[in-house]
């Protein structure tokens, strides 16, 4: 086993306390937007030596694959860890973004190769020769943008822009263009529809966010009931306020918006456009960081590239519901082989009926946003191992257990679990007095179990 120091991206969109906070840390004073975990090689976990020694965990498990994640895992993904764990912090909206699926993603790699441009060209679309499925669970209130909504349902709101802006303006033709695009119904009229808000000049996405200030205000054309789309016009509201005169902003209107509770997950498959748009989770992904990015962005965007890569059909939310085990496991499987979530929850030694400390206080932190009913874990969970494991400490400082050796993970920090080194017992940390500071709260990855799916 390996204590790990992971990389802080700070995106401009990513939150300056958020990570900070949940991992019990002073804030680095600028965004925090992205905490990696893992063994990607454009930001990979650093292995730290008892001896303060540091090397790349990409590196570690280079030398020896077999060793660290398996055979069967070395095997089926030559000899690299196939997930990465994130933190994920969005203050603002991140972009509107696809990604690839893995045949998509080797082609567009070895053409981009192929053609000579330079690995960390701003216009490079993808990075690395992996698709990039993943999934979110939040930590906190999270809102995102996920998948096409029932095409009625975006007619309705362009409907009552058309009847916000000027007659015959340029606004209005364009969004009278949309709704009749979207009543016809049927993939080719989405993706028409699409690319024509896509193009849409930055002046009319300023005149329909006017336009739609306006409404809401109560000042504009009242085409439909009060409060039948006021979810939407702040919907434009928030994203023009953060990215003015950007296509994006008209685009989100085609898209379910989508607030999850803590506690709650979602999963993306290839070709679902998606953005998170505010809140704290944890996302794991497939190893990869083949973005296709749509707007709510000042980066490269590639029309056509994208349009190749969206499925252009409406599609409900794709929750992900956890299942339990009779070892008192919650885990969050998507329809993905490289990776599964595992979240524990341990037993305050002190605590009393549902979790509360001894004197009934509850602590507030995210280890307390518990849905209904929850009761916590025992003082000791089995990890599910399918290979390697990376473990997250979030609330509390845990003892990692196998019959080979223990070690102790404080808060904030993670760990990686050779596949080898099983079982895997997850314990909390107690101190001297052999109490812990309330709930512990940790999170563990690993491979997907392809027979489950």
């Amino acid at each position: 086993m390996h204590l790990l120091d992971n990389t802080l991206r700070p995106y401009a969109w990513g939150s300056e306390r958020a990570i900070a906070d949940l991992l019990g840390r002073e804030p680095s004073g600028g965004p925090e937007a992205e905490l990696w975990i893992g063994a990607h090689p454009d930001s990979p976990s650093a292995v730290v030596g008892a001896d303060g020694s540091r090397r790349g965990l990409d590196h570690l498990i280079g030398e020896d694959p077999r060793a660290l994640l398996g055979d069967d895992v070395a095997d089926r993904y030559d000899g690299r860890l196939p997930f990465l764990l994130k933190v994920l912090a969005a203050g603002s909206a991140l972009s509107l973004q696809v990604h690839p699926s893995l045949e998509q993603a080797g082609a567009g790699f070895d053409a981009e190769e192929a053609a000579g441009i330079p690995a960390d060209a701003p216009h490079r679309n993808y990075r690395d020769r992996n698709h990039k499925p993943e999934m979110i669970y939040a930590l906190s209130p999270f809102e995102a943008l996920c998948g096409f909504r029932p095409l009625p349902e975006s007619v309705g709101i362009f409907t009552v822009l058309a009847a916000a802006v000027a007659p015959g303006s340029r606004s209005h033709d364009l969004l009278d263009a949309v709704s009749a695009l979207l009543a016809t119904g049927g993939e080719t009229s989405l993706r028409s529809a699409f690319t024509t808000l896509l193009e849409a000049p930055a002046e009319i996405v300023r005149d329909v966010a006017a336009a739609s200030a306006r409404r809401a205000a109560g000042t504009g054309s009242p085409a439909e009931p009060a409060g039948a789309v006021d979810r939407d016009l702040a919907t434009i509201a928030e994203l023009s306020e953060q990215y003015p005169g950007d296509p994006g902003v008209l685009v989100a209107l085609l898209l379910n918006r989508v607030s999850l509770h803590p506690g709650e997950a979602l999963y993306l498959p290839a070709g679902n456009i998606h953005a998170y748009l505010s809140g704290l989770g944890i996302e794991v992904m497939a190893s990869s960081d083949n973005v296709l990015r749509g707007g709510l962005t000042p980066k490269h965007v590639d029309t056509g590239e994208l349009l190749a890569t969206v499925v252009f059909e409406p599609l409900a939310p794709p929750s992900l519901v956890a299942e339990f085990t009779l070892l008192d496991q919650e885990l969050y499987r998507p329809p993905f082989d490289e990776f599964q979530l595992q979240r524990i929850l341990l037993t305050d030694p002190s605590a009393g009926p549902g979790g509360r400390s001894a004197d009934g206080a509850d602590d507030g932190s995210a280890t307390s946003a518990l849905p209904a009913g929850e009761s916590l874990t025992p003082a000791h969970v089995p990890v599910v191992q399918n290979g390697p494991v990376v473990v997250l400490a979030v609330s509390g400082a845990v003892l990692l257990d196998t019959p080979n050796a223990t070690l102790l993970v404080p808060r904030g920090a993670s760990a990686f679990v050779a596949a080898g080194e099983a079982p895997l017992i997850v314990r909390p940390a107690a101190d001297a007095h052999g109490s812990t500071d309330g709930p512990v709260l940790a999170f563990a990855v690993t491979v997907g179990d392809s027979r489950a799916l």
